[in-house]
């Protein structure tokens, strides 16, 4: 995980009073990819969703993205499950498939 994008998420994580995943390794996977989209596009573009590299256009899937509260609420953690609430991580459940609340006209054709 790059520097700025493991302050960045840490950062996120303290502000919302989440937590990160507790897997290393999935972890490092879901950061890589905001930090590839990052580079890419110049914003932090959710890896786990398709969209129009466009910031004005991806904002509601810019991390966190606009669902990831209510996922987190409904579900223990967010659609890439890299933020978890506390009492997920607790749990020791593990992260798995959440619906995408994301509406289908956002997407890119």
């Amino acid at each position: 995980m790059s520097d700025q994008a493991q302050k960045f998420v840490k950062r996120a994580a303290r502000h919302y009073r989440w937590k990160l995943q507790s897997d290393p390794g999935f972890l490092d996977q879901v950061t890589a990819g905001l930090e590839l989209n990052r580079t890419r596009y110049g914003y932090y573009l959710c890896p786990c969703r398709e969209g129009w590299a466009n910031k004005r256009k991806d904002r509601d899937i810019t991390c966190p993205c606009d669902y990831a509260e209510e996922d987190i609420l409904d579900y223990g953690h967010c659609y890439c499950g890299l933020f978890c609430s506390q009492e997920f991580v607790a749990s020791g459940q593990l992260v798995g498939p959440i619906p995408d609340r994301r509406p289908e006209h956002l997407y890119p054709e």
